[in-house]
């Protein structure tokens, strides 16, 4: 009997649930209490009060029945690990790169890159470095210099490659700096401050270009490569009918090497690594992993984790998977954009972005609308978000005063297969009601910050409706 191949209209999870993690929804008086005990800070609310964490998709991977299996084969034995060897060929199949480095997460590689590069004085071209990064080129006495294309200022501007680095301003830089204080040149792959934003492999590959034919090294900050490749496959021409392992391989082609949080595109809680062509650079930062991480054939991980991450790596190249983790994410953004919320446009890869400044328009900068949206998203629905506005990238001038990030962002980071299509309708339906309700969110003011990555362990306190601080 023939019988037509049946098409689904709509995405289904390539996977089924063998072990369930129970969720536990507090009332809303626990929920203000926990939000006072945090200083309203949602990084330092306990797991156990939070209902549906969308605070990030590092580390909060669900791991296959396939990488629990591997793990039990972990050799933890100090220098020249089985497990090392394995994950030292996964990520040189997909890579090509000559020396793997394995540290315990991406800023770690990151700290090691820029700490052994950069000089004081030094500057990193960059599409949009994320807040680690940024932070590690500072303390290193660099300058993050943002270079994204002028589209990605517009949230809600259609553009399929977003997250693209201006070649304009990029090669003006490099001129005007001098390529003796630029030491390298990154690209965020794909773009996460700017809405998790895919970059073109034409821009890839014009970077390259322009990189060589100056003389400097070329990086890829390459935690959310497979999502990049994918997105690549569906809008760039010429490459609809290769793989996404095949586009992978050419977006490393062009660089240097990279540096990668296996939290992310790893499919795994934790882990990380540097790679890199150029051996005498490897070798110094080699020298600096033994320092602070561990010995190169373990770099600061158990050699189980260095086998999940082994198959998580080629797990996350699989078709099914990665069309079910752009087009769930599609489908909540599809969701807010149906009910007039504001997000960033077209939706990225792993999490969607609300344009908290259009959304709570009563509520300036300087009160930093998108730490009070995350506020009130989960004081009203115990969901876990984390802002993405002028808290984590808002830079001091010379005189200390405040220059406010150039977007006001609050992000739902979706944890890969962790969520079901039951989840991402609870969290449309709790920011559509705070829509309705957006006239009550009060904006927040900062009571005690750190120097650096403030947004982790910043104090808060609530204003007033009329902008009169309590």
């Amino acid at each position: 009997m023939e019988i037509l191949d049946f098409q689904p209209k709509s995405w289904v999870e390539p996977f089924r649930i063998k072990t369930i993690a129970p969720l536990r929804k507090i009332s809303y008086e626990e929920r203000l209490s926990a939000l006072e005990r945090a200083s309203y800070n949602l990084f330092m609310l306990r797991s156990e009060d939070v209902f549906i964490d969308l605070l990030s998709d590092s580390g909060t991977s669900a791991m296959s029945e396939n990488q629990w299996s591997a793990m039990m084969r972990g050799d933890e034995s100090y220098a020249g690990s089985s497990s090392f060897y394995r994950f030292e060929k996964s990520v040189k199949d997909i890579t090509r790169f000559m020396h793997i480095i394995p540290t315990h997460q991406g800023r770690s590689a990151e700290h090691i890159l820029f700490s052994t590069i950069c000089k004081p004085g030094d500057v990193i071209p960059n599409n949009f470095h994320f807040d680690t990064t940024q932070a590690n080129v500072e303390s290193s006495g660099g300058d993050p210099l943002n270079l994204a294309i002028s589209e990605a200022n517009y949230p809600h501007l259609e553009h399929p490659f977003k997250g693209n680095i201006d070649l304009e301003r990029l090669q003006q830089t490099l001129e005007e700096v001098g390529t003796e204080q630029i030491p390298c040149v990154m690209l965020t792959v794909t773009n996460n401050a700017v809405g998790g934003q895919p970059v073109s492999m034409a821009n890839i590959r014009a970077v390259s270009a322009l990189c060589r034919s100056y003389g400097v090294p070329f990086f890829l900050d390459a935690c959310r490569f497979a999502e990049n490749a994918w997105f690549i496959k569906q809008r760039e021409d010429g490459y609809a009918d290769r793989t996404p392992l095949e586009i992978a391989q050419e977006m490393f082609q062009y660089a240097d090497g990279c540096t990668m949080s296996a939290k992310k595109d790893g499919l795994t809680n934790i882990g990380g690594f540097l790679a890199l062509n150029d051996t005498e650079l490897a070798e110094k930062c080699k020298q600096k992993l033994i320092l602070i991480e561990g010995f190169p054939t373990y770099g600061g991980l158990a050699g189980y984790d260095m086998e999940a991450i082994a198959v998580g790596l080629q797990e996350v190249l699989q078709e099914d998977y990665l069309r079910y983790r752009v087009e769930s994410v599609a489908t909540l953004g599809q969701k807010l954009l149906d009910a007039d919320i504001p997000i960033v446009r077209p939706v990225g890869g792993h999490a969607i972005f609300v344009d908290a400044s259009t959304m709570l328009p009563h509520i300036p900068q300087h009160q930093y609308p998108a730490q009070a949206l995350g506020i009130a998203l989960y004081l009203s629905a115990g969901i876990r978000t984390v802002e993405l506005g002028s808290v984590a990238f808002a830079r001091k001038d010379s005189e200390g005063r405040e220059q406010a990030a150039p977007l006001e962002l609050l992000r739902l980071a979706l944890p890969r297969r962790v969520y079901t299509r039951s989840h991402l309708d609870y969290i449309a339906d709790a920011l559509i009601h705070l829509k309705h309700n957006a006239a009550h969110i009060q904006g927040v003011r900062i009571t005690w910050e750190p120097e650096q990555l403030r947004h982790f362990t910043a104090r808060y306190a609530l204003c007033l409706p009329s902008n009169t601080e309590v």
